[in-house]
């Protein structure tokens, strides 16, 4: 039995290969498929030239004009200020900013306008017999003489003879020691400039203030500058007195400025030059970076697109008749994110947005603007 079925399931294998290969033999042979040619959807701009305003951004740290490092000329204990001494205090011009202890100081001062005044009066008598015609503004003199007024200057010699009587009297000498110790009096207060803040205090009342040691620093809040590099081959389309429209980083806030000086180096490496910018207005603060736009000039008969298009760097894609060509142009300036060129036909038909791959002579189809 096992032989038998073994027999059959031979036989049948053999029918079924006859009859496969019997149908492969009859079959008629398909005709090739020709390959398909694959075609790229693009988005395209129509180039319409117009007048392109070339406008130059920069950014650059807020100064204040107005600044002021406070540093103590003389030595003794801080008494006391016309607010709280502490940074971001707010300050009027003319208001005590820090006054430090002068009572040693002021009574050697009055030890000192003491000592004038004996002497002058020590001296009259002889003035009286030897110079009758100067007694009497001498006189005038010590009557007048007030302690705690500022020292009046000395009566002026009417002779040679008189100038050298009272200059060997050490009338010159005292004189000039007192109103030194005026002078140095008056640095015992520190009072305002100008209105601003303070921004940096190193000392508290009751400190023991030395000469040399710095206080704090001071500035103006109304009026600040913007140090901005700007490349040499521009310098001759800004002027002094320019208007330049600024806005922060986020482009939230702006302010309107004006080129307040320009220096007079550039810088040998970056060939860069260094422009001031002088910027008033509210919410303006030291240190806050700001981005400015300073118009140069209009460039005529021009275009902008995007930087990615621009090939070769002078080179771009023109569709013509479904197939991309390159064609020269001008690039005439840079931005950070497109560029102006020279150099297009208006009506000529431009790649809007870059094709990976993209190579001279392949076929496109146009889908519409980049809109």
């Amino acid at each position: 039995m096992r032989k038998i079925i073994t027999s059959v399931l031979g036989l049948a294998l053999l029918v079924v290969a006859f009859l496969g290969a019997k149908s492969l033999m009859s079959g008629k042979p398909q005709a090739a498929t020709e390959p398909k040619k694959n075609v790229t959807a693009v988005f395209t701009d129509t180039v319409q030239n117009s007048s392109i305003p070339i406008v130059i951004t920069s950014t650059g740290s807020l100064v204040a004009r107005n600044k002021v490092e406070l540093f103590a000329e003389v030595q003794g204990i801080f008494e006391k200020s016309a607010h709280l001494y502490r940074p971001g205090s707010y300050y009027k011009k003319g208001e005590l900013l820090l006054q430090i202890n002068s009572d040693e100081h002021r009574a050697n001062l009055k030890a000192q306008k003491s000592n004038l005044y004996n002497l002058v009066v020590l001296t009259l008598p002889d003035l009286k017999l030897d110079y009758p015609e100067a007694f009497g503004k001498w006189e005038a003199y010590v009557r007048n003489f007030d302690m705690e007024a500022p020292l009046a200057p000395l009566p002026k010699p009417a002779n040679e003879r008189e100038k050298l009587f009272i200059s060997g009297r050490n009338f010159f000498t005292l004189w000039y020691t007192v109103k030194n110790l005026e002078e140095r009096l008056v640095k015992f207060e520190l009072r305002a400039p100008y209105s601003g803040i303070l921004t940096m205090a190193s000392v508290n009342p009751g400190t023991l203030v030395r000469p040399g040691q710095k206080l704090g620093e001071f500035l103006n809040t109304s009026v600040y500058e913007l140090e901005l590099p700007v490349n040499v081959s521009y310098l001759d389309l800004l002027k002094v007195g320019k208007s330049v429209r600024l806005h922060d980083l986020e482009q939230r806030r702006s302010w309107t400025g004006r080129v307040a000086r320009i220096n007079g180096t550039v810088n040998t490496t970056s060939q860069m030059v260094q422009v001031y910018i002088e910027v008033s207005g509210k919410d303006l603060r030291e240190g806050m970076f700001l981005e400015a736009e300073l118009e140069a000039k209009n460039e005529q008969a021009a275009y902008e697109i995007e930087r990615k298009l621009l090939q070769e760097g002078n080179k771009v894609f023109l569709v013509q008749d479904s197939v991309l060509t390159l064609t020269d142009v001008e690039p005439v300036f840079f931005k950070e994110k497109s560029v102006v060129v020279k150099g297009l036909n208006d009506g000529d038909v431009i790649l809007a947005k870059a094709v990976p791959g993209a190579f001279n002579g392949m076929r496109v189809r146009r889908v519409g603007s980049r809109e």
